[in-house]
């Protein structure tokens, strides 16, 4: 029994001097650096010897004799061995999961990935307006193959899109049976993107107008003495992960600022959204300040009261809870220690947002599943978190909330690394059939677990129930709905989760949060009546241990699904993979549109541009916004260059083609030479030795930058020189290229149309290439 955590430091410093004095050489092996440090420090501010960092076995023999050497070891368990005594962080601390470091990863564009194209799509060309997507052809250009991209528009008409442009491509998204093809060359689509980004500029000052206000408005600047923090993380049975570290320091630094923090921190289900929101309660209560954690259902309300409770078990803080399942006279106390600041920390249901709440001292809001909780709780919410730090978990943020935080408007952290040993769900959308439902109860109690059986109304409970008592008799099932009294829910709920019913009957009451590990098996009922962030989240009650779990999404055998019910089950069934909610999210969001974010309106202007350039639009403006419109933010475009040699991914290099799209996307959003060169070296280790085609590709993509950066618009090279055309005819430094043109002799001259054409002897294609990237450097350095 560990008791109280300064004794157990103490007594750890106690045992590592007695191992020094006995003449053993003493170490600590730790799992990270981040753990070592921590460690050390604790133990140093409780008496223990002088310690010494080390990065592993060498390092720590030979650290100085007296000294206690911290050195990063994979040791489970601690010995003695030949004058050498080992303490591990584990016997230190207890039972710890830990995981393998990972290796640094590069920033993802999430709505480009969770949309990847496939034929039929709708596509938006960010000059060219909306088309169909046919697929990936390659072409013959100047007498070499070339990979495009194909897109059919009205009339029938082609655009052949070259692969290192794809950039200038988005998915449509959502509501495509509501578009209408654009016609090439029409002015339709310049005027309607024109209008759209002069909504977007209002919009886009209104939001920043409205943070700047909230910043200006200042809170307290809440933070903690490193050892009493250190005490508390330390109490957290897990190894964090590299995300779930990244998301701690984000709420840490946004309360240690003068500005309110107003975080999302969006984490799939079971992901360890909870120790972020602890964390941050911990350094509000001990900098005086009171914490309100504010959650959608009673049942979630319970089980973080007794989270948040267990880890503040000891400390000088009182915890406590609102909602209807706690007795009236048990409420009434609360809402008095919250009145005079007795209580540090409450866990409530909206109960919380009712106007007998008062607060002495509220610095810190956190709001847990904030898609659920309606309008005029928002609206509450918005009037209690004027200039109190704000931290919103969610791991299926709706629409609106994401887009607030892909915009940069909002602070957002991603927790996207799965705890050590998690499995992914497997999933079935499938009609009703009482035998595979029987098959799975069955199998689920044979193996010592239990069974959600979800229906998406109470009406429909009675008539399931006999229909499960009917295929499975001997099976103990107990129902619980948002209609039953306090007691009633609260005493259903205890026993199944102390395991005496194997079933437990509900509606989407146990959607949120619930954390029950025996549970590994979930059925819903119709589940084409449920939106799909709650069938996510359905799904995430389950999965939550080291066994593999089971989600079965029932639908009417006679019913054929369309539409957008349709859509919702092919995501779910789809979005199988570990750490999905993402991805989910931004398929809701291309699904439904983001709305106007001011205003009450859901569909939005997103359905003019689609959803993917809508986002491009509005982080454009809001970009400008924040420049105070003085420098106007930057269009995409992309040049047209035409080397005349062949410049692709050859089929038989990368056979698959979604394989092949995907790689032509990465590439296109490569921004330095040295991304490049990764780029490559990881061609190689996937797929071989690079051939001369995709080694063109990437050199290509080293003179597109060049391009951008010299202002050239299309540059066409062949056997004999090459001719270069400026972005709307202008140059950056005219007088510069006029001075450069002149020292070229006749190598050089300008056509009447301000075309630049160069004479060249570039016959063999390595010369071409790098005749083309020499040029086009030197035009970038004149630019700049």
């Amino acid at each position: 029994e560990r008791g109280d955590d300064g004794a157990l430091y103490a007594a750890i410093g106690a045992h590592l001097r007695a191992e020094g004095e006995s003449g053993r050489r003493a170490m600590l092996a730790c799992y990270s650096a981040g753990s070592r440090d921590r460690l050390s420090g604790l133990l140093t501010e409780h008496g223990a010897p002088p310690i010494v960092p080390a990065a592993d076995w060498p390092a720590a023999a030979a650290a100085p004799r007296g000294a206690v050497a911290a050195a990063i070891l994979g040791l489970e368990r601690g010995f003695r061995a030949g004058g050498v005594s080992i303490l591990s962080e584990q016997d230190a601390l207890g039972d710890r999961l830990a995981r393998p470091a990972a290796r640094p990863r590069r920033a993802a564009n999430f709505l480009t990935e969770a949309s990847a194209l496939s034929a039929g799509d709708l596509v938006v060309h960010i000059d060219h307006g909306i088309g169909r997507y046919v697929g990936l052809e390659t072409v013959d250009a100047g007498g070499a193959p070339h990979d495009c991209l194909l897109m059919l528009y009205a009339g029938d008409d082609k655009l052949y899109l070259p692969v290192e442009n794809i950039e200038m491509l988005s998915r449509y998204g959502g509501g495509e049976a509501a578009a209408a093809l654009d016609r090439l060359g029409s002015a339709n689509w310049q005027a309607r993107k024109a209008r759209l980004k002069d909504r977007l500029r209002d919009m886009a000052d209104a939001l920043i107008r409205t943070a700047a206000e909230r910043q200006l408005r200042g809170a307290a600047r809440l933070s903690v003495e490193s050892g009493l923090y250190d005490e508390f993380a330390a109490r957290f049975p897990f190894s964090e992960t590299e995300d779930q570290d990244r998301a701690i320091d984000d709420c840490l630094k946004d309360l240690a600022g003068s500005a309110p923090m107003d975080r999302l921190v969006c984490g799939d289900v079971g992901y360890g959204k909870t120790e972020v929101a602890l964390r941050a309660a911990f350094v509000a209560a001990f900098s005086g300040k009171q914490t309100a954690v504010v959650v959608p259902t009673t049942l979630l309300c319970r089980q973080h009261f007794a989270t948040f409770g267990e880890r503040f078990r000891g400390l000088p803080t009182r915890v406590a809870q609102l909602s209807r399942l706690v007795a009236a006279k048990e409420a009434g106390a609360t809402r008095a220690g919250l009145a005079d600041g007795s209580i540090d920390i409450v866990v409530g249901t909206h109960a919380l947002l009712g106007k007998s709440v008062k607060f002495a001292d509220l610095g810190l809001l956190v709001v847990d599943e904030e898609q659920r909780f309606g309008v005029a709780q928002k609206e509450r919410l918005k009037a209690l978190k004027a200039d109190v730090h704000v931290l919103t978990l969610s791991a299926t943020p709706i629409p609106r909330t994401l887009q607030l935080a892909v915009s940069g408007v909002r602070g957002l952290s991603l927790i996207a690394t799965p705890p050590v040993d998690r499995l992914a769900v497997r999933t079935f959308v499938m009609p009703y059939d009482p035998v595979v439902v029987r098959e799975a109860i069955l199998r689920e109690r044979h193996r010592g677990g239990q069974v959600f059986y979800v229906c998406p109304r109470i009406e429909d409970l009675d008539k399931v129930a006999a229909e499960i008592r009917r295929i499975a008799p001997d099976i103990r099932l107990v129902a619980a709905h948002g209609r039953m009294s306090a007691r009633r829910l609260e005493e259903a709920m205890s026993a199944f989760h102390d395991g005496r019913y194997e079933l437990l009957l509900s509606t989407s009451i146990i959607e949120s949060g619930l954390d029950m590990p025996r549970v590994n098996t979930l059925i819903v009922h119709r589940a084409d009546l449920f939106g799909l962030a709650q069938l996510y989240q359905l799904r995430g009650r389950v999965g939550r241990s080291k066994t593999r779990a089971y989600a079965y999404f029932t639908v009417r055998s006679e019913q054929l699904l369309k539409g957008a019910a349709e859509k919702r089950l092919a995501a779910i069934q789809a979005l199988d993979a570990l750490g999905a909610g993402f991805s989910l999210a931004s398929h809701d969001l291309d699904i439904r549109g983001a709305g106007n974010l001011l205003g009450e309106e859901q569909s939005g202007h997103i359905r003019e541009v689609g959803v993917e350039l809508y986002q491009q639009l509005l982080e454009d403006a809001v970009r400008e916004a924040r420049a105070g419109g003085a420098e106007a933010a930057g269009e995409r475009w992309s040049p047209q260059i035409a080397l005349g040699m062949a410049v692709l991914l050859p089929e038989d290099y990368v056979a698959d083609l979604g394989v092949r799209l995907g790689l032509y996307r990465r590439l296109a959003e490569l921004e330095t030479d040295a991304e490049t060169e990764a780029f490559a070296a990881e061609l190689i280790d996937r797929f071989g030795p690079l051939p001369d085609a995709a080694r063109n590709l990437l050199a290509l993509a080293r003179v597109k930058r060049l391009c951008r950066a010299a202002g050239v618009e299309r540059l066409d090279a062949g056997p004999k020189g090459a001719v270069v055309a400026f972005r709307g005819a202008n140059f950056a430094a005219p007088d510069k290229l006029v001075a450069w043109i002149s020292r070229q002799g006749a190598a050089m001259r300008v056509r009447p149309d301000h075309c630049l054409v160069v004479s060249r002897p570039w016959r063999r294609e390595a010369d071409r290439l790098a005749g083309a990237t020499e040029l086009m450097a030197a035009l970038a350095a004149l630019a700049a």
